[in-house]
């Protein structure tokens, strides 16, 4: 048991040098009062030496973790000056107010960073306390007007945690009801399981008055109950008297006084500090399962990242360029890994990599290529037009055959407009590159300067690429477009071309299921049920949705003839992305509405949708060209002559075109794979690193960032930290047992006995909370559960037997708790007259 208090100092010492003691919900004692309750002179006392820095207003300006070691020599030390000993205890408040000063200066301010003191003393228990700056209600002096929320906070910081224990200080001259101290640990800790009172200043009360009851623990309860203590007064401290005559005089204060000395055994600091080692003890005992817990999960956070730091050895002279070979290798592999797919690389909040490549090759591109799709009044009148220029001045004959240069004019001029989603499509892909490279540069952030050149000449090779991409792009289009292959084997032919369907296509799909998915129809009207989410089926021929994903319970099948696709703008109400469905023909398409509202989370959904609906036939509408028939259309009169010739055309121009948006939807990803993703994985694997040589001293690229080196440093202390404190915990948590928490107080019986009139002083005495009758009283209801501790005044009579006094409570007792009960029943001996 020896063990564990030093364990806790030596893990408060680590965690509070790497600035992360907040981490850890360490066991831990803080102390906690207004603005002079007594705090430092309770905490001198315990050490038997002045050593805080003393005056009015805020003295205790950070938090002061104090751990006192039993040892054979006196001396202190400061975790922020290590291997300096302080013998003597002057300078050791010196160097506190100095170190107060230099984090919060000399305006009374306040800060949260914890200053770190040791003290080994021959005259202490072993025992770990933080001392809080004192709460306060008036700023003064350069103070802040928002001084009290500030202590509050930083309080409340620690003593919330539920592995600190509360040592909440009241001064005796004050009423109870209003301690602050009382106040804070109430509202973290209702049930009172870690809060142990400390009532200071009893020789300072009005003559008459005293504490006893607050000492008995029957004012306010607590389950670890009160204990008194004797500081020295100003004039004591002013006039250097010694904390060890002090001590005597608190002891004779107890002994002496009428309204204590029946309870002067668990009076004073000694008495203090025994308990205060007990409790922390028996507390650390107690959390020492979950807190090994919370380490073992701590050391499995941080153990993949202080895998990369266990090999570094500043003092090599090769550990730069091996640094530098490691670093390379590894962009190397995360990049392709996010290109070609890998387990350690999956990104689960959204597509990246080479999953948003396939899907801009496979549905964003196919669906930019449909969205150039002719309007079909546009592409008749363009036609009609080609085929009167065409024969210029000459009458057209009706015998004659249809011109086939107006469809080679119409054709060529619907293959330069792909020109565009192809363009873009290789935009889409080497921004998603540079994206890419950007997260795999990540890891370089040890070394910003090798960060920035590798990201810097990656992404000017990528934009190289992507130059010489877009010009084999234009390259394809102009090469189809050079000449025009009516040869084809999937070429219709004019003499096939009046007797086209345009639903061959679509018959020889079948009704295959394209797509499902999750949708929410948002058009419906709230008295009709509102907007719903259902599971929607895409097929060849309809779309179907129903209740859910099992498929059971169909609500509605909606045929895809004459359908089409429009955007929906997106309401001010609403975060999620619309579009809408609607018939050619004027007709209702879904009951009695007009539009089918489809809503989803993203974007990149609806348009993922709008592509499974293209390869079903329904495409997007060309609302704009509306209402060109009423401006155009009337220049030209078309005779039945000319109008058979449009529709052939038409036709041959529908079958060409399928055709080269088939083979453009081949060419396009395989040159941009080729040309752009391939190229730039192979320049990574064998050009990037005689470019980072060439670029700048290797050197200066392997600088390594103050900050990366200084969290290298924590991570690796923190770990160590954490093994050896389970290994420490391993040993000690399989030879120890739990005591269990006080149990609460009973004071039903109090509160009887305030309603019934008080029994004679000779025949009986009054029950103390923390010495409740061991059998009934008489008119007073049952005993409460909670055993005498031992001898005191107000002790009920047993049946007197001779034997020992039953022992103070040994460690494994809280305060408050039940001790070991005799064997015998005992008599309590007699009360001292008053």
């Amino acid at each position: 048991m020896e063990g564990l208090i030093p364990l806790v100092n030596r893990l408060q010492d680590a965690f509070a040098a790497l600035g992360q003691s907040c981490l850890l919900d360490l066991p831990q004692i803080a102390v906690v009062g207004g603005q002079s309750a007594g705090k430092s002179s309770v905490l001198e006392n315990c050490v038997s030496r002045d050593f805080l820095p003393r005056g009015s207003g805020i003295v205790t300006r950070r938090p002061l973790v104090l751990q006192l070691i039993t040892a054979k020599t006196e001396y202190a030390e400061f975790l922020h000056c290590k291997g300096r000993k302080f013998t003597d205890f002057d300078e050791v408040r010196q160097e506190i107010e100095v170190e107060t000063d230099r984090i919060t200066g000399v305006n009374k301010g306040i800060s949260s960073i914890p200053i770190n003191l040791r003290i080994y003393s021959p005259h202490v228990l072993s025992l770990t306390l933080i001392d809080l700056p004192g709460i306060t209600k008036v700023p003064v002096g350069d103070q802040p007007p928002d001084i009290e929320q500030q202590i509050r906070d930083m309080i409340m910081q620690f003593i919330s945690r539920e592995n600190c224990l509360i040592l909440a200080v009241t001064p005796a001259n004050t009423d109870l009801a209003n301690s602050d101290a009382l106040k804070l640990a109430k509202e973290v800790d209702p049930q009172g399981l870690r809060t142990i009172g400390v009532i200071t200043k009893l020789d300072l009360m009005d003559e008459g008055t005293d504490a006893r009851e607050i000492l008995e623990n029957k004012l306010l309860p607590l389950r670890r109950g009160y204990i008194g203590v004797v500081n020295r007064s100003q004039k004591d401290i002013d006039g250097k008297k010694d904390i060890k005559a002090a001590l005597l005089a608190e002891r004779k204060f107890f002994l002496s006084h009428p309204a204590y000395r029946h309870m002067a055994d668990r009076m004073g600091t000694p008495y203090l500090q025994k308990v205060l080692n007990q409790q922390l003890t028996n507390h650390i005992r107690d959390t020492l399962p979950a807190f090994r817990s919370k380490l073992q999960s701590q050391l499995l956070s941080i153990e993949h990242e202080v895998e990369v730091y266990k090999n570094f050895r500043p003092e090599d002279p090769t550990r730069k360029t091996k640094a530098l070979l490691q670093m390379v290798q590894q962009f190397s592999v995360d990049f392709e890994k996010r290109i070609e797919g890998s387990g350690d690389q999956v990104d689960t909040l959204e597509l990246s990599g080479g999953a948003k490549i396939n899907r801009i090759f496979h549905e964003r591109f196919p669906f930019e290529l449909v969205k150039m799709e002719f309007n079909e009044k546009e592409l008749r009148r363009e036609i009609s037009y080609a085929i009167k220029n065409i024969h210029g001045i000459r009458q057209v004959l009706p015998s004659l055959f249809t011109p086939d240069m107006a469809f080679e004019a119409i054709v060529k001029k619907q293959i330069v407009k792909l020109k565009g989603p192809c363009l873009k499509s290789v935009d889409l892909v080497m921004q998603e590159l540079i994206n890419t490279v950007k997260k795999c540069t990540k890891k370089l952030a040890t070394y910003p300067r090798l960060c920035e050149e590798t990201e810097r000449i990656v992404a000017g090779y990528i934009r190289e690429r992507e130059e010489k991409t877009k010009d084999q792009v234009l390259l394809l289009i102009d090469i189809q477009v050079s000449y025009i292959n009516t040869n084809h084997e999937d070429f219709i032919g004019f003499a096939n071309a009046q007797q086209r369907s345009s639903q061959v296509n679509k018959s020889a799909v079948g009704n295959q299921v394209i797509r499902k998915g999750w949708l929410t129809i948002n058009n419906i009207g709230i008295m009709k049920g509102g907007s719903k989410e259902y599971w929607f089926v895409l097929t060849a021929e309809s779309l179907s949705w129903y209740k859910d994903d099992e498929e059971k319970e169909k609500k509605y099948m909606l045929p895809l003839d004459n359908l089409k696709v429009r955007d929906v703008e997106k309401s001010f109400m609403s975060s999620k992305h619309i579009f809408g469905l609607f018939n050619t023909e004027q007709r209702n398409v879904y009951k009695d509405y007009r539009f089918l509202e489809l809503a989803c989370d993203s974007q990149e959904e609806v348009d993922s949708w709008k592509a499974s609906l293209l390869r079903a036939g329904v495409y997007p509408d060309k609302s704009s060209t509306e209402n060109d028939e009423n401006g155009q259309a009337d220049n030209f009169s078309m005779d039945p002559q000319l109008e058979r010739q449009v529709e052939t055309i038409r036709n041959l121009v529908d079958s060409y075109m399928s055709i080269i948006n088939k083979c453009i939807r081949d060419l396009i990803p395989k040159t941009i794979m080729h040309l752009m993703i391939n190229n730039v994985k192979e320049f990574i694997n064998a050009e990037l690193l005689a470019h980072l040589y060439s670029s700048e001293d290797q050197n200066t690229l392997m600088e390594e960032s103050a900050e990366q080196a200084q969290r290298r440093d924590e991570m690796l202390r923190m770990y160590q930290a954490l093994k050896e404190a389970l290994a420490i915990i391993g040993d000690i948590s399989t030879s120890t047992v739990s005591t269990p928490a006080p149990p609460p107080v009973d004071d039903s019986w109090l509160q009887q006995a305030r309603r019934s009139p008080p029994p004679s002083p000779s025949s009986q005495r009054r029950p103390t909370l923390n010495n409740p009758p061991t059998r009934p009283l008489s008119g007073r209801g049952p005993a409460p559960a909670i055993p005498s501790p031992g001898p005191q005044s107000g002790a009920p009579p047993v049946p007197f037997r001779p034997g020992p006094l039953p022992p103070f409570p040994s460690g494994g007792e809280a305060l408050g708790g039940p001790p070991q009960v005799p064997s015998r029943p005992t008599r309590a001996p007699p009360s001292v007259p008053r």
